[in-house]
């Protein structure tokens, strides 16, 4: 194995409940109406996905680019007041980055990567969304286009994920897929079967020794 590219929410950050009150509370104030799937729905989505989803399947009554862009500040006050990094993921990421290239490859737009990054100081030279591809995951796109900013095949890299589209998207990358399963929307057990699970993102880096 030659690399190692990170998902961000929900891997390196304990974000998928504030993505999911942020969205939750701007499509209540825009005529949404949230449905049970809609959390599970969107997560993995590209920006331009999730912002179409909110407007097509929630009923917000805004343009999507607007539902994006409000989204996306609400977020950024978020970070700006807290930012929950997962405990050991900045550890566990300058470990393994000591002795492999590494990337993140998010659905989360570049703002907030970069956000992550500013914050943290992590060594991290590849850093992609999936704003920048034709679609978000679990299409493989954000981690095949990381892959090659990094000039490694596919598969002689590690992906690191916790949601069921993030190791769909990893798998379907044709790459060995490590799971640290988000506890609080864990992923469908048929795919968790199909790859490493490791009990905490802290157990990384004995993982790709």
């Amino acid at each position: 194995m030659e690399a190692v590219i990170f998902d961000l929410d929900g891997v390196l950050i304990d974000s998928e409940q504030v993505w999911d009150e942020v969205r939750q509370s701007f499509a209540a104030a825009h005529g949404g109406v949230w449905t049970s799937t809609a959390t599970r729905d969107m997560q993995g989505m590209s920006t331009p996905e999730w912002a179409a989803y909110l407007v097509s399947d929630v009923g917000v009554r805004l343009p999507a680019a607007e539902v994006s862009a409000g989204v996306i500040a609400e977020m950024e006050k978020a970070y700006a007041e807290h930012l929950p990094v997962i405990p050991g993921a900045v550890d566990a990421v300058r470990a393994v980055a000591s002795r492999f290239p590494v990337a993140i490859a998010s659905s989360a737009p570049a703002v907030l990567i970069r956000v992550f990054l500013e914050v943290t100081g992590l060594p991290v030279p590849v850093a992609v969304s999936s704003e920048e591809c034709d679609a978000g995951k679990p299409s493989p796109d954000v981690y095949l286009l990381a892959a090659s900013r990094l000039e490694v095949a596919p598969e002689d890299c590690y992906a690191v994920e916790d949601s069921t589209n993030g190791l769909k998207a990893a798998l379907a990358a044709g790459m060995t897929v490590l799971a640290v399963p988000n506890p609080h929307f864990p992923p469908a057990g048929e795919v968790l079967e199909q790859v490493r699970v490791l009990g905490s993102i802290s157990e990384l880096p004995d993982a790709v020794v």
